[in-house]
C-alpha cells in the first residue's frame, strides 16, 4: 500500500490540464471583479453601510472606505495575471490574500461560491499551473512538461467534494419529501418562456426539481471521473448549470462550476484546446510552449515537496470534516444555523425574520426600541433578522453605540420571529436574555429556542 501511494506521488504526467483550468480560472475572475466594480456592489455592499458584520475571529477585516476598490482592483490585475501565467505565484498569493479579504469584510455577502474561489485559489498556490504556455515560460525550450499526477487529482477530488457534499445536505425530509424551500421559489418562476405558465407551478415538478438535483449532485463526480460517461457528465453539467441561472440568481456560480469540470477530460481535450487558442494569438507571434521535454517535479527540492504534499494533505482533512462539525452542535441545524457555514449545504433553506431590539436600562428599566434603517441597509437586515450570530453581533454594536451616548446600564433585548421553510413563524431568540451580556464563541448559543420540530437528514 505504502509503496501504490509512493509510486503515485512521483508518477508524473503532462501538464496542459492544468494550464486550462488556470487559464479559465483567471478569466472567469477577470469577468467576476469587472462585473463587481460596474454594477456599483463595492459602494453598495462595502462603502454605503454604517455597520458591517463580521466572522467570529476575523472582525479586523473590514472595508478602507474609498479605498476598498483597490483591493478589488488587485484582484483584477492578478486574475489577469494568473490567465496569462505572469509571476503565477505572486499572483496567485495575491490574489488569495485579496479576495478572501474581500470575503471576510462583510458577512452579510456569504455565498457558497466565494468561498470555494478562496479555497481553490489557496489549493492552487501549491500546484504549476504555470508549467506551460505561460509569461513565465516566455520563449523557454522545453515542450511537454511533466508534473506530478496528483496536482491534477486534486483539483478533481476538492470539485467532487463539493458536488457530493452538496447531494448529502440535500438528503433531508423538507427537501426530499416536502419539496421545500423549492415549493416557494419555484412558482415565482411563471414569466419564463414556455415552461414558466406549463410546470413552474406544478408540485409534481417541485418534487422532480428536488430529487433530480439531489441525484445529480452525487453521482455527477463519478460520470466526470469515468471516461465513457464523461461527454454526457460534461453536457448534464453545462444544462444543470446553465439551467440553475436561468432559475435564480445565483451569480458566477454555475459558470465557475462548468469552467472546473473541465479538468476531468484528458490529456487530447486539453491539447486541442490549447492549440485553439494559440491560433488565435497567433498573429501575435508569442511562443509560449516549448521544443524539448523536461519535468516539473525534478526542478523542485525534496523539502519543498514533502511540504507542499503535507500542506495538501492537511487541507483535504480540514475540507473533508469541516461539513460536519454542525454535529458538536445541539438542535435543528437549519434553525440555528451553528456550523452550517462553508459545508456547502446550498439553497436548501428559505427564511424570513423580523427582529425588534429593545434598549434597556438596567437600573430603572426604561427602554426605547431601535429602528434598525437607522444603523442597517435593507440586505443586511434581512440577513440579520434570521441568523442568531448575526443577531448577537449588531445587539453588541447597539450597546456599544448607544453607551457612546451616554447611556448606562444598557441592555440589549431582542423580539425574533423567524418563519422556516414554509413553516409559521415562531420566536427564534429567548426575548429575556440580555445579549450585550453574551459573547461570541464556538460554543453553543443556549439562548437560541428549540425548533419543536424535526427536519431529519445528514
Amino acid at each position: 500500500m505504502q509503496s501504490k501511494f509512493k509510486n503515485y506521488i512521483n508518477s508524473n504526467v503532462e501538464g496542459l490540464p492544468l494550464v486550462t483550468f488556470r487559464i479559465t480560472f483567471g478569466v472567469m475572475m477577470v469577468y467576476s471583479m469587472l462585473r463587481f466594480m460596474l454594477k456599483g456592489w463595492i459602494k453598495i455592499l462595502y462603502i454605503d453601510p454604517k455597520f458591517h458584520f463580521s466572522y467570529y475571529g476575523f472582525e479586523l477585516a473590514k472595508p478602507f472606505g474609498e479605498w476598498t476598490y483597490i483591493l478589488f482592483i488587485v484582484c483584477l490585475v492578478c486574475s489577469a495575471c494568473i490567465a496569462l501565467g505572469y509571476r503565477y505565484k505572486l499572483s496567485m498569493f495575491l490574489f488569495f490574500i485579496t479576495f478572501t479579504y474581500i470575503e471576510l469584510m462583510d458577512k452579510t455577502t456569504y455565498l457558497n461560491h466565494y468561498y470555494f474561489i478562496s479555497i481553490l485559489s489557496f489549493l492552487m498556490l501549491f500546484l504549476p499551473c504555470n508549467s506551460e504556455f505561460s509569461l513565465d515560460n516566455f520563449r523557454t525550450k522545453t515542450k511537454s512538461i511533466k508534473v506530478p499526477r496528483w496536482t491534477i487529482d486534486v483539483l478533481k477530488l476538492l470539485i467532487c467534494i463539493v458536488y457530493f457534499y452538496a447531494g448529502l445536505a440535500k438528503i433531508n425530509s423538507d427537501w426530499l419529501f416536502k419539496a421545500m424551500p423549492l415549493k416557494i421559489w419555484l412558482p415565482s418562476k411563471y414569466h419564463l418562456p414556455l415552461i414558466g405558465e406549463l410546470v413552474m407551478h406544478k408540485n409534481w415538478f417541485h418534487y422532480v426539481m428536488s430529487w433530480g438535483g439531489m441525484l445529480y449532485d452525487l453521482v455527477i463526480p463519478f460520470l466526470l471521473l469515468y471516461k465513457r460517461t464523461r461527454l454526457i457528465a460534461f453536457l448534464l453539467v453545462v444544462f444543470f448549470h446553465v439551467f440553475t441561472s436561468i432559475l435564480f440568481p445565483i451569480g458566477m456560480f454555475p459558470f465557475i462550476m462548468i469552467g472546473s469540470a473541465l479538468i476531468f477530460f484528458d490529456l487530447s481535450f486539453h491539447k486541442k484546446l490549447i492549440h485553439s487558442i494559440k491560433w488565435i494569438i497567433k498573429p501575435v507571434n508569442i511562443k509560449l510552449i516549448s521544443s524539448k521535454k523536461t519535468t516539473f517535479n525534478s526542478s523542485q527540492p525534496k523539502k519543498t515537496k514533502s511540504f507542499t504534499l503535507i500542506v495538501v494533505i492537511v487541507f483535504f482533512i480540514i475540507q473533508l470534516l469541516l461539513p460536519f462539525r454542525y454535529a458538536l452542535y445541539p438542535g435543528e441545524l437549519f434553525w440555528t444555523e451553528e456550523g452550517y457555514r462553508f459545508s456547502w449545504r446550498v439553497m436548501l433553506v428559505e427564511k424570513m425574520g423580523y427582529a425588534n431590539f429593545k434598549i434597556v436600562n438596567g437600573d430603572n428599566k426604561n427602554f426605547f426600541y431601535v429602528d434598525n434603517k437607522d444603523f442597517l441597509t435593507s440586505f443586511q437586515e434581512k440577513q440579520m433578522s434570521f441568523q442568531p450570530d448575526f443577531i448577537l453581533e449588531y445587539a453588541h454594536f447597539l450597546g456599544d453605540h448607544f453607551k457612546s451616548q451616554g447611556h448606562k446600564n444598557i441592555e440589549v433585548y431582542v423580539d425574533c420571529f423567524v418563519a422556516l421553510n414554509g413553516r409559521k413563524s415562531r420566536r427564534l431568540i429567548d426575548n429575556t436574555v440580555n445579549l450585550y451580556a453574551q459573547n461570541e464563541s464556538f460554543k453553543t448559543k443556549d439562548w437560541i429556542l428549540p425548533f419543536n420540530d424535526e427536519i431529519k437528514g445528514l
